[in-house]
Order: structure tokens, then C-alpha cells, then sequence
């Protein structure tokens, strides 16, 4: 019998970095490894997440054996919730005791727990699905309980790092089991698909207790109150901070949704065990001295609306900059975020804030990412035949290609895929065959899908803002009876009377040619959309917004 070859397929998390989700594939069984979110750009205007494309998974939905899951972070399940409203049925998902507690609260919050059969899982210990085999490998990353996942098939074994570094002494979790790792790689491994996206930093990644040691010098010395933002589900940073807070006798407040569910699922799971009375509410802060509080506030990306921004930007409801704070961003900007963070701490400033963040006091934050050294130290761990990186802009798969080069292992070997690639392995070979439905998929709340159109719109709203052009018309006989008027919102012209005058015109002439008979709605919302929009296009060189309103009387 011939055996098949064992399919990857990256629905996002490669060529970017964000919205990690791997397809792996055998015969009639498969399974996916993570359901990851990734930030809009700046252009995508409303849009508040992108998400894969789950097409393939939903036209084969009945080859669907489980989600598997890396790790806790919201590029990783994010998109859970998603997921699990476009397939519309239960699915079992396996991850480790905190990967699911946090997406058990992200499931709830979407009315969707009922759609996830959560398993979880158990170090050592292989879980059958179908022809395929999965065993979950503890790594270290900036978030506790992360794995490695191992999947085995007829055709091979591959090895998903997920995202790791190879920390021998991290502040929180496991340390990356490297004698297991390196059992698995003297049995013989198909392929290894690494995390990339830190190929371009020589040495290694430094341990989290350097962030520690950081964070302790700093709080102790502050003479204010304290305000520092993280990635809400880095629950190490959280146990960091509140463990130092306590030491100094600082009573500690969360702000933001997304860090109050954090901070409550990493207390339920003991990850979070402060001194009973450190962690309290806000209310309970107001009449505490300055150098007695700390507050943990969500938005280090400087999203809008989070309570970072609303602090910097002056309008939080609750928290004011006042002069003696200290704000702490332990975190580096995902890319495409670099303007807003920039935005957020500069409003910090400008309110009299001291700032600390990486690029003035670099151990305020390290990264969750293996440097090159580790990179190359899991290669000769696994011993792969073949490479597949993952998670990573195009630039850091190109990269890994050539360090995969240093450690013995040939470019032709090392599979550089775009999302959608169906790439096939098999113990003689490793080739990209075909593609699958991809690419992403905008939320805008709780609508999915934003289209090119509506973005187009978008971007017609905020560069020349709308027209609004209302008409009444005879319903029997097409004659227009009023208008018509127009109206302006965000639309800026030196003499707009007139124009909007000589405007009205031009549509009245337009529609009364060409009326013959019975008014045809569509027609008429045509007619005055290019018209009108021709008109103002060659007065003002700017394109607002047509909007016709057309009112049958």
C-alpha cells in the first residue's frame, strides 16, 4: 500500500505575523493547530479584527478531528469563538489547563461554549485522531503552559514549535522540555515548523527574570503611583508585577476588560496567587497615597479605545495622569502598531508622565521568541528532514531558510509557503501542490466578512466625507416634486452654497431628460450618484460619498 503524504496548509501566520492557523492533513483525518486574531492596518477603517479564512475548514468539516491549541495568546485563539460560529457544531479542542481557561472566557463571552468540547491535555501522554497522533510538549514563552505539538502520521512525524524560547529559568511554567525533545528527534522527524519572526536577532532571547529584576528597581524606587500595560494574557508579566507590587507594600487595580478577565482566570487556575488584599478595585484605591498604588491597565498596542489610550488621551472616566506617575509599557509593538504605541506614549508625556519602555530601559520587556541560537538549538534537537517556518513576516521565513542552511540543511529542503500553500511531505519529498481557500476575514463587532466595497466607502467617508441627496418624485409619473436637496457632513468647500446650487441643477436636468413615464427607482439613485459625483469631482477635485435618498409619493 502506498502510503500518502501528510498535508500542512498555513490559513494565516505565515508572511505576517498574527492570525496563526495551521491545517495538518492525512488521508481523510485532520486537525487544526490554532484559530489566531491579528490587528487591522491603520487603512482597514472600523475594522476591529482580522481573522483566517476558514472556508477549508468548513467544506471539510466532516474530516475535522479536533482544534489543538499552542498556547494562550490571542494570535493563537483568538478565533476560536469564530471558528466554532461558522461551523456551526461541536468540536473538541485539546490545550493545556490555561490555554483553555483563557479561551473558556472567551467562549462564554460569545455564547459559544456549548460548540467546544474542551480537553485538556496531559504531558507524555499521545491522543489519537483518526490516522493521526498528536503528543503536546511543554515550551517556555512569555505566557505559562505552552506546548509543542507533535503530530505523528503514516507518512511521518512533524514537530509544531508553536511560539518559544529556550528559557532555563523562567519567572512562571515549565521550562521548555529539551530531553524530550530531543527523544523525539532521535526517532526520525519529517519536518519541524518553527517560529521565525525573532530569526533576526543573534544570541539568545534573555530569560524573563531579567524583566523581574527590572520591574522590581523601578516600582521600588517610584515616588508615585505606578501604572503599567502588558498583553493582557501574559499572565507572567501579571505574576511578576503583582508578586513586586505587594513586596512594596502597593495595593494593585486592573483596568480593561480583557486585563480583568486575565487577572480572574489566572487567580481561578493559581497562576496568579498574590498576598490576600493586594489585588483590588478601584473604588477601593481612590483614598490610598500615590506611592501605594499600581495599577494594571489593558492596551499596550495603543488600540483606541483601550484604557492606556483613554488615559494618555485624558478621558478616562476613572484615571487621570497626574505628575510622579510611572507608566510601564512591558511590551514591544506587534507590527503595524508601531504609530499608535508611539501616539499613546507620547499623550503620556505630553501629561507629565515618565514613560519607561524598551527602547529607554530595554529589560522592561523580553520577548516570548527564540533568537537565532535557540532557533538553531531546536533544529538540532529535532533533526528534521525537512523545515517549514511559520510565524514570521516573509523576510524572517527567508532568513530561517539561510540559518537553516548553517546548521546542514539545504534551501530546497526549507518550504517557504504563503497562506493558502498546500504543502506535501513525504520521507522522499517536500513540495507545495495546489492551493485552498484563504486570506482574511474582517470583524467589524459582531459582523463578519467586511468587504473591499465597504472599506472603500470607508475610506471616501473619512478623506471627503458624504452627500446626502434628497429627492421626491411622483410614483406614476417619474416628476420629481421636490428637490434636489443636499445635505453635507464632512465635506469642506470655500463656497459650498453655490456649488450645492449649481449641483442641484445639474441633477434636475439629468433626471428630467431621461424620465420617460413611470419612475424607475434604481434609475434615479444612478443617475444622481454620477451626476452629481461627476460634478463635484470637476469643481473640488475631492470624492465624497453620494448618498441618494429617493422618497415615492
Amino acid at each position: 500500500m502506498v502510503k500518502q503524504a501528510i498535508k500542512v496548509i498555513s490559513l494565516g501566520g505565515v508572511g505576517e505575523v498574527g492570525k496563526n492557523s495551521t491545517v495538518v492533513q492525512y488521508g481523510k483525518d485532520m486537525v487544526l493547530v490554532d484559530a489566531g486574531v491579528m490587528f487591522p492596518e491603520e487603512q482597514m477603517l472600523g475594522v476591529d479584527l482580522v481573522i483566517p479564512d476558514f472556508s477549508y475548514v468548513r467544506q471539510n468539516v466532516d474530516r475535522l478531528r479536533a482544534v489543538l491549541l499552542t498556547h494562550g495568546h490571542e494570535d493563537h485563539i483568538g478565533a476560536v469563538p469564530y471558528l466554532l460560529q461558522t461551523l456551526g457544531r461541536r468540536i473538541p479542542i485539546y490545550g493545556s489547563t490555561l490555554t483553555l481557561g483563557l479561551l473558556k472566557a472567551k467562549l462564554e463571552e460569545f455564547r459559544v461554549t456549548k460548540l467546544a468540547d474542551l480537553q485538556t491535555v496531559e504531558s507524555g501522554r499521545a491522543y489519537r485522531f483518526g490516522t493521526l497522533e498528536a503528543e503536546f510538549v511543554p515550551v517556555s514563552h512569555s505566557v505559562p503552559d505552552a506546548r509543542a505539538i507533535v503530530v505523528d502520521s503514516p507518512a511521518g512525524a512533524i514537530v509544531m514549535t508553536g511560539d518559544f524560547k529556550l528559557d532555563e529559568t523562567p519567572a512562571l511554567g515549565a521550562a521548555t522540555e529539551m530531553d524530550r525533545l530531543r527523544e523525539i528527534g532521535n526517532r526520525g522527524i519529517l519536518a519541524l515548523l518553527s517560529d521565525c519572526v525573532r530569526v533576526e536577532q543573534p544570541g539568545r532571547t534573555p530569560s524573563e527574570r531579567v524583566v523581574a529584576e527590572a520591574l522590581e528597581m523601578i516600582i521600588r524606587e517610584a515616588r508615585g503611583r505606578v501604572i503599567l500595560t502588558t498583553f493582557a494574557s501574559n499572565i507572567t508579566r501579571l505574576e511578576q508585577v503583582t508578586r513586586i507590587a505587594s513586596m512594596f507594600g502597593r495595593k494593585v487595580a486592573v483596568i480593561g476588560r480583557s486585563m480583568e478577565d486575565s487577572v480572574k482566570v489566572a487567580q481561578e487556575l493559581d497562576y496568579l496567587r498574590p498576598p490576600v488584599g493586594t489585588i483590588v478595585s478601584l473604588r477601593e484605591i481612590r483614598g490610598l497615597p500615590q506611592n501605594r498604588v499600581l495599577l494594571l491597565a489593558a492596551g499596550s498596542q495603543g488600540e483606541p479605545t483601550s484604557a492606556l489610550a483613554r488615559i494618555a488621551a485624558g478621558d478616562h472616566p476613572q484615571i487621570k495622569i497626574v505628575p510622579g506617575d510611572t507608566v510601564i509599557v512591558s511590551a514591544t509593538p506587534v507590527p503595524g502598531n508601531e504609530e499608535t504605541v508611539a501616539k499613546t506614549i507620547d499623550n503620556l508625556f505630553r501629561r507629565g508622565a515618565v514613560v519607561l519602555y524598551r527602547d529607554v530601559a530595554p529589560n522592561v520587556h523580553v520577548s516570548g521568541h527564540a533568537s537565532r541560537d535557540e532557533l538553531k538549538d531546536m533544529i538540532g534537537l529535532i533533526k528534521p528532514k525537512f523545515c517549514v517556518p511559520l510565524h514570521g513576516e516573509y523576510r524572517h521565513m527567508v532568513l530561517y531558510q539561510v540559518l537553516a542552511g548553517e546548521t546542514g540543511i539545504p534551501p530546497e529542503r526549507v518550504i517557504l509557503a504563503e497562506i493558502g500553500d498546500v504543502v506535501e511531505l513525504t520521507s522522499e519529498s517536500a513540495r507545495k501542490k495546489g492551493r485552498v481557500p484563504s486570506g482574511s476575514v474582517l470583524v467589524d463587532g459582531l459582523t463578519l466578512g467586511v468587504t473591499q466595497t465597504v472599506l472603500r466607502e470607508r475610506g471616501k467617508l473619512a478623506e471627503d466625507g458624504i452627500l446626502i441627496a434628497a429627492v421626491a418624485v411622483d410614483r406614476e409619473t417619474g416628476r420629481i416634486l421636490g428637490g434636489p436637496d443636499i445635505l453635507s457632513r464632512g465635506f469642506v468647500y470655500r463656497d459650498e452654497e453655490d456649488l450645492f446650487k449649481r449641483g442641484r441643477a445639474q441633477v434636475l436636468r439629468a433626471v428630467k431628460r431621461q424620465l420617460k413615464g413611470e419612475a424607475e427607482y434604481g434609475f434615479i439613485v444612478g443617475k444622481i450618484k454620477d451626476v452629481l459625483g461627476k460634478f463635484i469631482y470637476e469643481q473640488t477635485r475631492l470624492q465624497p460619498l453620494i448618498l441618494p435618498v429617493v422618497t415615492e409619493v
